[in-house]
């Protein structure tokens, strides 16, 4: 296993982004790894959170050998998903380990002793120390190792070539001294709580570079695979399967910390939700007003996702938070709508002229929050983590202030028409 870090030239000196330079290098260096059978992964520094990699499957099961085999089956699910790259899991493979013993009965025969075999067996594989080496420019000593080239003394064939001195002078070959058995090696088993577990693992490139796709791609895939117990493969993604008795799979990873992350900021933006139309509904008296009001926010989101388009960035958490903050600012611009629009009947004006006149008064105040918050956030609009935030604040807010200033006022006065009719006929 080797790390190559490669440290890129300022941002000032350099057309693309280092993004861009990792997606383009991969492919040619993912055909060199091809040609020698090596995985290889380009792995570029994350700022986000301290996650295996972007895409993990945990794999749970009873058995090492089934939980090879399914690990196994979602490697190549992961290999041919479109856009999925360095892909990986966590097993080793089968390794070969000799074991050198030596012949105490032929060793004796020549006059050397077991003690002595291992000394040079010792010696031919791993050196031996004879001191160190002091260097000026070195914050430590070097350690001097004296062994014999790689050539020489990799694989057991080369101990054919050893010759060892006897007794009476003569030289023997080591193979005559000692048998050699090969091994199997116990491969490593890893937990996760206490559970036995195989991660597969992979990152997202290409041309959509959400692990949304992905997953969804890949979830459905994995949902079709059929095993021989008889049943289908759970999929978990915040919960943990209840125990290793049957076969299961966890999504983990980063897209484990995006799907959290959406969750909880959804359910925040339900909340706020609710608490807006108490307010309002406390304000004016009415459950059919708040209604009115609120019927702005999902306008936000027209201007919103063309935005995230246009500049061709990922609807993000940050993106998230700006359309809940946008919420807040939106809801204002069409309280004061209605606000205005009910101090002119108030003062005798015809629901009609009251409506009209809102829209065209309070329209500056309008356009000027709007214009508040483009300036405001502008600034952060270039940021690669706080682009979205920007994005959905000011694309959000300017897309509200053009629809909301036509639908709020007309929406209302439909509500109060259906209203007084509704009072007309009861009286």
């Amino acid at each position: 296993m080797a790390d190559i870090q490669v440290n890129l030239a300022g941002k000032g000196r350099r057309q693309e982004q280092s993004h861009a330079i990792a997606k383009r290098v991969r492919p040619a260096l993912k055909a060199i790894g091809d040609r020698y059978g090596a995985r290889l992964k380009v792995a570029e520094v994350p700022p986000g959170p301290p996650v295996i990699a972007t895409l993990v499957a945990e794999v749970y099961g009873p058995e090492a050998d089934r939980r090879r085999e399914l690990a196994l089956a979602i490697r190549e699910i992961f290999e041919t998903t479109d856009g999925v790259v360095d892909v990986d899991w966590y097993m080793d493979e089968p390794q070969p380990r000799y074991r050198v013993t030596p012949d105490a009965a032929r060793a004796t025969l020549h006059g050397i002793s077991v003690t002595r075999l291992g000394e040079i067996l010792r010696q031919h594989f791993a050196g031996t120390g004879v001191g160190l080496l002091h260097v000026e420019r070195a914050k430590e000593d070097v350690p001097i190792r004296i062994r014999p080239p790689l050539a020489s003394r990799a694989g057991v064939e080369r101990l054919a070539s050893l010759q060892v001195p006897t007794a009476d002078g003569d030289l023997v070959a080591l193979d005559a001294l000692v048998r050699v058995e090969a091994v199997p090696i116990d491969p490593g088993i890893t937990h996760k709580n206490l559970m036995p577990v195989v991660y597969v693992t992979g990152e997202v490139a290409g041309a959509r570079e959400s692990p949304v796709y992905a997953i969804l791609e890949m979830r459905r895939r994995i949902a079709a695979l059929e095993l021989p117990e008889g049943y289908r493969v759970a999929q978990h993604t915040a919960g943990l399967p209840d125990s290793d008795r049957r076969l299961a799979m966890k999504w983990d990873g980063e897209w484990h910390i995006t799907y959290e992350v959406f969750r909880d900021l959804g359910i925040a933006f339900a909340v706020v939700l609710v608490l807006i139309f108490v307010l309002v509904v406390g304000w004016f008296q009415s459950f059919a007003t708040p209604l009115t009001i609120m019927a702005a926010i999902p306008f936000a989101l027209i201007g919103i996702l063309p935005a995230h388009w246009a500049m061709g960035a990922f609807f993000t958490a940050t993106s998230m938070i700006g359309f809940i903050a946008g919420a807040g600012i939106v809801v204002r611009n069409s309280i004061i709508l209605v606000d205005f629009i009910e101090l002119r009947r108030r003062e005798g004006v015809p629901l009609d002229r009251a409506v009209i006149d809102a829209g065209a008064v309070r329209f500056r105040p309008m356009m000027l929050t709007a214009a508040a918050v483009v300036v405001g956030a502008s600034v952060i609009l270039f940021d690669p983590i706080f682009q979205g935030l920007a994005l959905s604040l000011m694309a959000g807010e300017v897309a509200s202030l053009l629809f909301s200033r036509m639908t709020v006022p007309i929406l209302y006065y439909l509500d109060k028409r259906w209203e007084g009719a509704h009072h007309h006929v009861e009286a």
